[in-house]
């Protein structure tokens, strides 16, 4: 059976040039001091992997070692990653972390055991040469007084709860808020979790006495659309979308859904002090034509060994 530290192979070691220097032209430098890249990424079903540099048609699951090179490679550029859909099974993302070195540490919840939960965890790996984590850590629980109300919309708690986590870079302490909003059977079944998350922050962010109100809220909203009711319910408590994300894809298969987002308060409505960080752009990256190029699989295959989802990241200064 094949390890992550076995030598590359010479295909592996040719692709991974390849994404190396598209990664290098399309994402932002990490500059000690100077900037913060902060990144989502819902990675398919990441859970086991079959120890094979090349699975082939008859391995479960088809993500092999080659696929888990590739992954660490995109997450390594970022400085924390919101990561969703990560299993029960842990194999895949161990092996990523050995990868990525013994810098990296993550920080994860256990598994959702309701069956459209799908028994997946949230999870942030983070760079703690850049972030280290500064205290809070929870998973997001719906007050029972918001289940008669109206106004708050929400009458059970989410499928998978929001996860927030504190983290400290350089000066500026942060939250991260991730989230894998449910799918449902149709658009109206994730309008009250989307609400329900956006209410949420509105109020934590308001608080003075909570324990930070610098909130960034990131991962996967199940959002079809720009501008339809689910984006417009998302954006309802006065989350901000930055216009660099407004227009990319997120889905290697429709480049029209607008399912993961990164968003903050960018205004003091409602007595919300704005995000402290300067931000200085945000983007997605598009590893369809550098990830595996050389193998020749088609997108259905390559969204089963790195994902179907494109990351997104979002740049700021400190």
């Amino acid at each position: 059976m094949a390890t992550i530290y076995d030598p590359l192979p010479a295909e592996v070691l040719e692709n991974l040039e390849i994404l190396c220097a598209d990664l290098d032209e399309k994402i932002p430098s990490k500059e000690l001091d100077r900037n913060l890249l902060i990144a989502s990424w819902n990675i398919r079903g990441f859970g086991n992997l079959t120890r094979k540099w090349w699975s082939d048609e008859k391995d479960s699951p088809r993500r092999d070692l080659h696929s888990i090179y590739c992954i660490a490679e995109i997450l390594s550029r970022f400085d924390v990653i919101a990561i969703q859909e990560v299993k029960a099974n842990l194999r895949a993302l161990r092996d990523t972390l050995k990868l990525l070195g013994d810098h990296w540490s993550m920080i994860l919840t256990d598994t959702n055991k309701s069956d459209s939960g799908n028994d997946e965890r949230m999870a942030y790996l983070f760079d703690t040469r850049r972030v280290n984590l500064s205290g809070l850590a929870g998973e997001i629980v719906i007050p029972n007084e918001w289940v008669n109300d109206p106004e708050k919309v929400i009458r059970e708690q989410f499928v998978r709860s929001p996860y927030a986590v504190s983290f400290r870079s350089n000066d500026k302490t942060f939250i991260l808020v991730t989230v894998h909003i449910k799918y449902g059977k149709k658009a109206e079944d994730r309008e009250t979790e989307i609400h329900g998350i956006a209410k949420w922050l509105s109020e934590w962010a308001s608080d003075v006495n909570a324990y930070d109100q610098n909130l960034i809220v990131l991962g996967d909203f199940n959002i079809e659309k720009r501008g339809d009711f689910l984006d417009k319910t998302f954006l309802s408590e006065g989350l901000f979308v930055p216009e660099e994300l407004q227009t990319l894809s997120r889905s290697i298969f429709d480049e029209t859904k607008y399912y993961d987002q990164i968003a903050w308060f960018n205004t003091t409505d409602k007595n919300r002090p704005k995000l402290s960080l300067d931000f200085m752009g945000a983007g997605n990256y598009d590893f369809v034509k550098t990830a595996m190029v050389n193998r020749g699989l088609t997108k259905q295959k390559l969204s089963f060994m790195i994902s179907d989802h494109y990351p997104l990241w979002a740049n700021f200064k400190l």
